[in-house]
């Protein structure tokens, strides 16, 4: 079946998404060196769906020649010059401190270049929580909206990076409006708990860490294998009962590497669209690249977006 045939059975989980950021206010974003059509389209489009109001950090005469070659009107939005990426990154980050934005998005700079200024220990953007990345995705064949985490910052994760992974993916579902509650699926290579395969013993004690209250607002289940995490008759087979084989909507890898190729393999085998966040620190970070569809640019500051206002809600109240 094609991927226009699949989209056609399970509508777009991201227009839904784009509806709902559309629906509240623009989030102030700052979006850190936007030179390249592929970046900067990304943040006029989301500000003229309504979902962001962008302030434009890097060389300015730079972004205002990409803008004028490629036919984007930028006249409307705040651009604060610095010389060079670097730059941008590390004035992103002081302009976040000066509550200026309440999301950062990347622009056409190297990701670890914006994560050097974020989680640099005097004056970045860190938290008591791990730095974790979601790809948001849209499956066309599945009909859940797919988190897999974490495919793009922690390279080997040990048992407590991963709990904050996970407790990062289930506060974004459930505070970007995905429902509550979300099914968190623990991948490893097979679904039993073998001394030979570290990532099971990470699984199962990541479940107990759950009954124990260590990891909060979703239902784990792990080890389990791809195939019987998302498809309900290779659960059947195997044995499995439980609420999440079968239909999982967060997917936790055990390293980045098995992550960033999952997230691939579904991008160029299944056609899914992937929508990338960074949380863990002080605000949302969007993260786009320039092989990202204009739809997967959207769709991520939609998340973010959401998750940003989420965030604004549940801040204590200033005394006046």
């Amino acid at each position: 079946m094609s991927a226009d045939a699949t989209r056609a059975q399970f509508p777009s989980k991201y227009e839904r998404l784009i509806a709902a950021a559309k629906a509240v206010p623009p989030v102030p974003t700052i979006v850190v060196h936007p030179c390249d059509e592929s970046s900067l389209r990304g943040a006029v489009d989301s500000a003229q769906a309504g979902i962001i109001r962008p302030i434009l950090v890097g060389p300015e005469a730079k972004i205002r020649n990409t803008a004028k070659n490629v036919g984007l009107d930028i006249s409307n939005f705040e651009v604060v010059n610095v010389a060079h990426s670097e730059e941008a990154a590390a004035k992103g980050v002081e302009l976040i401190q000066a509550a200026k934005g309440e999301m950062l998005m990347k622009g056409s700079l190297h990701t670890d270049e914006l994560m050097r200024a974020v989680t640099v220990k005097v004056g970045g953007l860190r938290t008591d929580r791990r730095i974790s990345h979601v790809f948001v995705m849209d499956v066309p064949a599945y009909a859940e909206t797919l988190f897999v985490t974490d495919a793009a910052i922690n390279i080997f994760p040990d048992l407590d990076a991963k709990r904050d992974i996970i407790q990062n993916a289930i506060d974004l579902y459930n505070e970007a409006g995905f429902g509550s509650l979300p099914r968190v699926a623990i991948l490893s290579a097979v679904e039993t708990v073998t001394t030979k395969i570290p990532s099971t013993i990470d699984a199962a004690a990541l479940c107990k860490m759950a009954d124990r209250g260590q990891i909060t607002g979703g239902v784990l289940d792990g080890p389990l294998a791809f195939d019987n995490a998302i498809d309900v008759e290779a659960a059947r087979i195997k044995g499995i009962k439980s609420e999440v084989a079968g239909r999982a909507q967060i997917l936790v890898v055990p390293d980045l590497e098995s992550g960033n190729m999952l997230a691939k393999n579904l991008a160029y085998f299944a056609k899914a669209d992937g929508a990338g966040i960074v949380l863990g620190a002080r605000v949302p970070i969007v993260l786009t690249s320039r092989a990202d569809t204009p739809r997967a640019r959207m769709a991520s500051c939609a998340v973010a977006s959401l998750h940003a206002h989420a965030r604004r809600r549940k801040a204590p109240a200033v005394a006046a």
